[in-house]
């Protein structure tokens, strides 16, 4: 409708001469108007898709229904770590999974940090008070949501860094206020053109404009690109530093963010908006009119120029920035889990000598429906449990539910449990011990070696949390019963705890008549008319019976 005026107002104008072409502003400012008017629309809908879609993945996380629509954290995956692979830590339905609210790379990177490490007792204090003050602040999760552009992850910190922290690229040495007057000088010769019809100073001055332009042509296109990407990643950390700068924390690691964002003159946000400014001009570069004044006005140069003096003045500042929004973002992912489980409480840290005390201990990737809680007690004397009990009875989900929690704890998270009160503990799993055919490994090869780092991590601070599941499986019995004995008296020598599973009944003994430090749990099952029932539930003891057999038998096989 607006073409269709500005076209009939055209006619009349400049056609007919009927009316005076200044009417054609009116469809021109009409036309901006609602340009402006329907961008904003679009941000506004793009915001409440994002806010949908923020709900949605929390309900699916309330409802069981989380596994593979969120971040599965796949490259912090490490074979070689001592536990990650096998507690499920990262991967579609793993733990990270299942916490990772991060908008970032940098707080992707923090919480899986977090999760590969233990932290010291006095770090998981402060975690969990920010978590307790974070978690209810459901506007505030939403708002980190809504920042940005629509997109999943956003922001490279080792791009951005290796662009905010690299040596300057432009010598000033004058060259800065040499710019600047000969753009002023291009503006008084065209004046004296126009006025004298005297062209030669214009081309004496465009010529040294020209030869000054293509000399530091390399440097300015880097230097310009740069912002403008740098920008591209600054314009989501932009949203998320005001959201941080603005709010009024309570808790101790809450405010030393703040504070560490307001140790400059000015908050970082608004630095950032500076550069906003600049990569705005960059990008206007490509505009026809400024292409054509470009050279005249050393409009390049002199933006390079600024450009460069914005990253000398705060480019060191910006791995501050992104190490504060990579820490807050992590405490959001572990407050949103504790929003959204209400009833899993903080573990208890306390000192002395390495225990476990847990009351109805469960499994956080296991539905709460359908999880069956465990309790258990690695404290005084006993440093140690022997699990024994039938195939698919439930002993390699107890050691991880044992381990997942430990993670959970020591990264300051709340833990699936009614009550968990722990030592400072290293996580240390053979669980899910795997050949190597690129490594030209043996699954046995690579279980001792596991069990070696296991070994070596017992000597040191916090103690080690073992989690063994059916030792030496790959070699012959005897060797097999020998070397679990003698691991499991030296990783108790060396102030461990933990938990093995077996299904040889021989290590066992070790409970019944050996070393007191350790002590015989079991599950058991019911076999009923060719159907196995398991209640998965520990008890005392060394299990009494076997479904192996019977289980071969349910199949068909002729044993």
């Amino acid at each position: 409708m607006l073409a269709f005026i500005a076209v009939v107002l055209a006619w009349l104008s400049f056609v007919h001469h009927r009316l005076s072409p200044w009417w054609l502003t009116i469809p021109v400012a009409a036309f901006a108007s609602l340009a402006l008017y329907h961008s904003r629309i679009l941000r506004s809908r793009d915001r409440a898709i994002r806010a949908r879609r923020f709900y949605e993945k929390g309900l699916a996380r309330i409802e069981n229904r989380w596994a593979g629509q969120g971040q599965s954290g796949e490259r912090f995956s490490d074979q070689h770590h001592e536990y990650a692979t096998d507690l499920d830590l990262f991967g579609q339905g793993g733990l990270f999974e299942l916490l990772c609210t991060a908008r970032t790379r940098m707080g992707e990177e923090t919480l899986a940090s977090w999760l590969l490490s233990p932290s010291p007792p006095e770090q998981i204090r402060m975690r969990q008070g920010a978590i307790d003050e974070l978690r209810d602040q459901l506007d505030l999760r939403e708002g980190l949501a809504l920042e940005g552009e629509n997109s999943e992850i956003g922001v490279d910190p080792q791009a951005l860094l290796r662009w905010a922290e690299a040596p300057n690229q432009l010598k000033n040495g004058g060259i800065q206020w040499l710019a600047a007057g000969l753009g002023g000088m291009a503006i008084a010769t065209v004046v004296v053109w126009s006025y004298w019809s005297v062209v030669a100073p214009l081309v004496v001055v465009l010529a040294i404009e020209a030869t000054l332009a293509y000399r530091l042509r390399k440097p300015l296109e880097e230097i310009l690109h740069g912002s403008e990407h740098a920008w591209s990643d600054l314009s989501l950390v932009s949203g998320l530093l005001v959201l941080i700068e603005e709010q009024k924390f309570l808790s101790p690691y809450l405010r030393s963010l703040q504070q560490r964002l307001a140790s400059r003159a000015e908050p970082p946000s608004r630095v950032v908006e500076r550069l906003s400014t600049i990569a705005s001009y960059s990008e206007s570069r490509h505009n026809l009119i400024v292409r054509m004044l470009d050279i005249p006005l050393m409009y390049s140069v002199q933006l390079g120029f600024i450009a460069e003096g914005w990253r000398r003045k705060h480019g060191h500042a910006i791995r501050a920035w992104l190490t504060v929004i990579g820490e807050f973002e992590a405490l959001i992912s572990l407050s949103s889990y504790s929003y959204e489980h209400p009833n899993d409480p903080f573990p208890e840290i306390t000192a002395g000598p390495a225990h476990w005390e847990a009351s109805e201990l469960g499994h956080p990737l296991i539905p709460a429906s359908t999880c069956v809680r465990s309790s258990l007690s690695l404290a005084g004397r006993v440093s140690g449990l022997i699990v024994s009990g039938s195939n698919m009875s439930g002993k390699s989900t107890l050691l991880r539910a044992v381990g997942v929690n430990a993670v959970l704890a020591m990264a300051g998270a709340p833990v699936r449990a009614k009550k968990l009160e722990m030592s400072p503990l290293h996580v240390g799993a053979s669980i899910r011990i795997n050949d190597s055919l690129q490594d030209g490994r043996s699954r046995f090869y690579a279980e001792i070696t596991r069990l070696r780092k296991l070994f070596d991590l017992a000597g040191s601070d916090p103690p080690l949390l073992f989690l063994l599941d059916e030792l030496f499986e790959g070699t012959n019995s005897q060797d097999r019963l020998i070397g679990a004995q003698g691991l499991l008296r030296a990783l108790i020598d060396r102030k461990a705890i933990g938990l093995v599973t077996t299904h040889d009944l021989a290590l066992t003994q070790m409970g019944r008549e050996g070393d007191r430090r350790l002590r015989n749990v079991h599950f058991q099952e019911e076999f009923d008319n060719g159907t196995m029932h398991f209640d998965y539930q520990l008890r005392e003891g060394v299990v009494t019976r076997s479904n192996g057999l019977a289980l071969m038998r349910s199949i068909g096989l002729d044993v």
